[in-house]
């Protein structure tokens, strides 16, 4: 293989007509095995496997796209069809075995500076079995292996792994242009509005979308106010699959860059409290309001911290500042109704459930409340009814460790906990509703 080539600080100013000439240069060159590894976003990476094989039709290249975590490449090489007759074969997708073995370290416990050991240790798999097998690829493989990926992931095989970039390989990078990476920044952002809820991701979905969000995050020409959007964004991908450490360290990075970020502050409260951590959290709700004093919801999420340590008086100042913003927030009011429970005014407690079923008849916990309450006053006949008609709204509520979740008082789970002992409801929760 002619030049084993590393780009210098001078060479990013190359144009992409430029690096990619010495791309193909490197390719067309290279007698038997190699490594090549090129900094791109995937829609520069199509653009530039489609070229390729234009430019060089005489040698034939296949895609094997890494879609989920791999420990053996080797193996999965030799799984490839047709090798023998492969020339040229683009990688893409390494980063999330990358990407995995980070997240399996923190878990087990270890910290940055063991993770980041460039020992077998301190190395995802991956990796150790390409330096490892190093002369089964020469000798097995007579293909050109070019690696597509990301400049994070790239940055990462630089620190972690500098030897790759010793024998036989190069590396190439194509900085996206301001307008294109603008382009792809909107286009992933807007693509993320259209979707409900991360929820329901599975672990692969998660780290797709994770990588690709820190992508272009990392890209050179990327500015500071879609930075910011996109931890944003890291932040609630991360939130709403319960990692609320990494939320928060992702919030804190965008409110390095922009301090006054309202929703950087609201979306870290929230996080604080799944953490239960209360007092954090209204910290961060009063830093959103600072900048957003008519934010209806981080008032309600105040209350709400509030209520969880028992500061009964100050959460009903920050509910009656939600409601002054917005008269028909029912989760301000249905909280109302259950300091009003707490304190043993039921009566007064109903009354709030009730107005906040006018604004939203399908609201579940002011109904079930409703109906725990009237059970408890010894109107065991309509409370039962009531309470069967908010537990088939939704039928996860026959699960106390939800109800648990939703912010219910002491007084009021315990008196739900007795409700869902009588047998009428014991019945209706076993046949699933």
């Amino acid at each position: 293989m002619k030049g084993e080539k590393i780009v210098s600080e001078e060479d990013l100013l190359l144009t992409f007509a430029e690096e990619y000439e010495a791309l193909v240069e490197n390719i067309r060159f290279s007698e038997g095995f190699c490594l090549l590894f090129v900094e791109c976003s995937p829609v520069q990476g199509t653009k530039i496997m489609e070229k390729v094989r234009l430019d060089i039709p005489e040698e034939k290249a296949e895609v094997l796209p890494l879609d989920k975590t791999i420990y053996n490449f080797y193996n999965r090489v030799k799984e490839f069809s047709n090798l023998k007759k492969i020339d040229i074969l683009f990688v893409t997708g390494l980063e999330y075995s990358l990407y995995q073995y980070e997240d399996e370290m923190k878990e087990r416990g270890w910290d940055d500076n063991e993770i980041i050991s460039i020992s077998n240790r301190g190395v995802p798999p991956v990796l150790v079995n390409l330096n490892q097998q190093r002369e089964r690829f020469r000798d097995d493989f007579d293909i050109c292996f070019v690696f597509l990926l990301p400049k994070f992931a790239v940055d990462y095989l630089i620190k972690r792994a500098p030897d790759f970039f010793d024998w036989r390989s190069g590396l190439f990078r194509f900085p996206m242009d301001k307008e294109n990476l603008e382009h792809e920044t909107l286009q992933a952002y807007f693509k993320r509005l259209k979707k409900e809820d991360y929820e329901n991701l599975t672990p692969q979905e998660y780290k797709k979308e994770l990588i690709e969000i820190q992508s272009l995050i990392d890209e050179d020409h990327q500015t500071l106010e879609r930075k910011v959007d996109l931890l944003i964004e890291e932040g609630r991908l991360n939130s709403n699959i319960g990692k609320y450490l990494e939320a928060i360290s992702a919030y804190d990075k965008a409110l390095e860059f922009k301090p006054e970020n309202d929703q950087a502050w609201y979306n870290k409260g929230i996080a604080l409290k799944n953490l239960g951590r209360h007092e954090q959290a209204i910290s961060a709700y009063d830093k959103a309001l600072e900048i957003k004093p008519d934010d209806d919801q981080a008032w309600f999420h105040k209350g709400v911290a509030f209520l969880q340590l028992k500061f009964y008086q100050q959460a009903i100042v920050a509910y009656k500042k939600s409601l002054d913003i917005k008269p028909d927030n029912e989760g301000s009011i249905s909280n109302l109704g259950l300091i009003k429970y707490e304190i043993g005014k039921i009566d007064e407690a109903i009354e709030h459930w009730q107005a906040a079923l006018k604004i939203n008849n399908q609201f579940v916990e002011p109904k079930l409340a409703i109906g725990v309450a009237l059970y408890n006053k010894g109107e065991i006949s309509e409370g039962l009814t009531i309470a069967k008609a908010a537990l088939k709204l939704d039928k996860s509520w026959g699960n106390l460790q939800r109800l648990k979740k939703e912010l219910w008082g002491k007084k009021l789970l315990s008196d739900t906990a007795k409700l869902l002992e009588n047998p009428q409801i014991k019945a209706l929760l076993l046949l699933h509703i």
